[in-house]
């Protein structure tokens, strides 16, 4: 931290925070690709009291990713937080939004607010038993009250992108086809996205990331909703949708809004703010989206360790999370019975094998390492542990799960070509709809090839026990 930015901060601090007479700290929290988080400590007559300060990345302005989706800004964040708090949704007081005269570059100061954020956490922590089960019609409360701001009262029609259903598939198809890998089911997805558009919707303000893992909550309940830098102005059933993805439930499969609570609860607390009626279908259109989005998502995030700017292990480890979002979109849309390999007996040879050296490795980053380290080093070991657990798996199952993917592939197409050229062949068949989304073998051969693919990827992922209690 520079004396000159700690320094300018603190003016900022005792000319626009009432009753603040300086600045004690400055902590950084954490830095993402576009903007950085601080918790600030000032001094007013009651004594110390904390502050948030979110900004650009050196002050320079959100960066944007055209892989991802584009960042509002932070300016138009604080104006979206400010408007929701208005709405009454749980939100921290933006104190102020800094200007170019202040030296620090785009970003505000606001509220600091206490509370949980990690999803799992949330989930699973007795310390949130009692709150967990008024989650879910909390969040459709909050929801409702962001889809009843006025978009054009509060000027946000002027500064958010409207994006429809239509735009927003085949935006994020487009994206994963720039990527040199065939993925069927994310293709079969596309094409059962774009078959199954709603007829009619409203168009209101969305959140757009409105899920478990961005929400703040303490012994009372949701004290806050972040992240607002993707918001756009569309289908509300967006947000709804997001809510209930598997992958936000952190394991509560049996649990589908964010892993705390049943659909009617959400249902019931939307529509006991506004007048619309849910309707599950249409919300379950957007959480096929929302799968289909994160196997894509999931791809661009492989992409960055392949090519930059992330080199970090994070990032091909989270690639390979795209098989989850696959079954998530099986579980979904062609639902029915899946088989799995059966991992082969393992030779006792006497010279250690590459399965061992590879174990011993393991082993010693989730012991040695993680016990030595703390914060994101502690963090990245037990990332590069499973992705080692991901090569002993291939290991195992993965030349077995190749040839019966060849097998099923050369019968589908009565050819005898190579495993690449049919995953394209039937890519592009998907793409250029030639290939029927009804047809039996396909669908059999999506449900197993996913399935078996998550088995080595991550076979403790609740979308794969859910694809195996279908019998029939």
């Amino acid at each position: 931290m520079s004396a000159v930015f700690e320094k300018s901060l603190a003016r900022v601090l005792t000319r626009e925070i009432p009753g603040c007479t300086g600045l004690v700290s400055t902590e950084r929290l954490s830095g993402g690709a576009s903007q950085e988080t601080y918790k600030l400590m000032i001094t007013d007559a009651s004594g110390n009291r904390p502050l948030c300060l979110r900004r650009a990345v050196d002050g320079t302005g959100a960066e944007v990713d055209s892989d991802l989706q584009e960042s509002v800004g932070l300016a138009t964040e604080a104006l979206l937080i400010s408007k929701a708090r208005e709405a009454l949704v749980p939100e921290p007081k933006v104190d102020y939004v800094l200007k170019d005269r202040d030296g620090l570059g785009e970003g505000f100061i606001m509220e600091w607010l206490e509370g949980e954020t990690l999803g799992a956490r949330i989930v699973r922590s007795p310390e949130f038993e009692g709150v967990r089960p008024n989650l879910a019609r909390q969040c459709g409360e909050i929801l409702a009250r962001i889809h009843a701001i006025d978009i054009e009262a509060t000027g946000l029609d002027e500064k958010l992108q409207t994006q429809t259903p239509e735009i927003l598939v085949n935006q994020t198809w487009e994206r994963y086809k720039r990527f040199n890998t065939p993925q069927p089911m994310i293709d079969y997805s596309a094409r059962w996205l774009l078959d199954h558009l709603p007829v009619q919707h409203e168009v209101t303000l969305v959140h757009n990331d409105f899920r478990n893992g961005n929400l703040m909550v303490d012994s009372t309940g949701i004290v806050g909703v972040l992240d607002w830098e993707i918001s756009h102005i569309g289908d509300p059933m967006r947000d709804l949708g997001w809510i209930c993805t598997n992958s936000w439930r952190f394991g509560r499969a049996d649990l589908p809004v964010g892993g705390f609570g049943m659909y009617e609860d959400l249902a019931e607390g939307y529509e006991s703010i506004c007048d619309r009626k849910l309707d599950r279908d249409h919300v379950r259109f957007w959480e096929v989206y929302g799968s289909f989005w994160w196997a894509v998502t999931t791809l661009v995030m492989a992409e960055h360790f392949r090519v930059g700017p992330d080199k970090t292990v994070e990032r091909p480890a989270i690639g390979r999370r795209c098989s989850e979002a696959q079954i998530d979109c099986v579980n979904l849309i062609i639902r029915g019975p899946v088989t799995l390999i059966d991992p082969p007996d393992q030779a006792d040879d006497e010279m250690p094998g590459i399965g061992e050296l590879l174990v011993s490795v393991r082993d010693f980053l989730r012991a040695d390492v993680m016990d030595s380290s703390s914060g994101r080093t502690q963090f990245l070991s037990r990332v590069a542990g499973n992705s080692l657990d991901i090569i002993l798996r291939d290991g195992s199952l993965g030349a077995e799960h190749r040839r019966l993917e060849l097998e099923r592939l050369r019968v589908i197409f009565a050819s005898n070509d190579d495993l690449s050229d049919l995953r394209w062949r039937l890519v592009n068949a998907l793409r250029d709809a030639s290939m029927p989304l009804d047809q039996d073998s396909v669908i059999a051969h999506l449900r197993d090839t996913v399935a078996n693919q998550l088995a080595i990827d991550q076979p403790r992922y609740s979308g794969l026990a859910t694809a195996l209690a279908v019998r029939t």
